[in-house]
């Protein structure tokens, strides 16, 4: 997805937690929230692996003062084929279905670009 904020920067889904959420409800509630998927209703795995990186500084003002490391738990949804997605527009401008190796090319965190190859290798795996 691309990002409305950003024009050019592309990402999966993100966020934050809200109130006394684990990691886990986060992610399915901001799968809906930015695509309008119902996580649950496809093959949705909490992989256990985080990633602890430093904020963007132009990203910063969206946390308390003085946070500049955030710790990313990964979440793995893969669904039966491309589906129709419902974009938060304030959040995202435009989305499109492409190969992980794609997405790799495209996404600019470091974080995005592991998690879209650990799913290249789960997918690997199956076939």
């Amino acid at each position: 997805m691309e990002r409305a904020d950003r024009a050019g920067f592309w990402q999966s889904v993100t966020g934050s937690l809200e109130n006394d959420e684990t990691p886990y409800q986060a992610a399915i509630r901001e799968v809906y929230e930015e695509t309008g998927l119902i996580a649950l209703d496809y093959d949705f795995q909490d992989w256990q692996v985080t990633n602890t990186y430093e904020i963007y500084p132009h990203w910063r003002h969206r946390y308390a003062d003085g946070v500049t490391e955030n710790v990313e738990h990964l979440f793995g949804l893969t669904l039966p084929s491309p589906l129709p997605v419902s974009l938060a527009p304030n959040e995202h401008l435009r989305y499109e279905w492409v190969d992980w190796r794609e997405a790799a090319k495209r996404v600019f965190s470091w974080t995005n670009i592991d998690a879209l190859k650990r799913l290249g290798e789960k997918h690997q795996l199956r076939l």
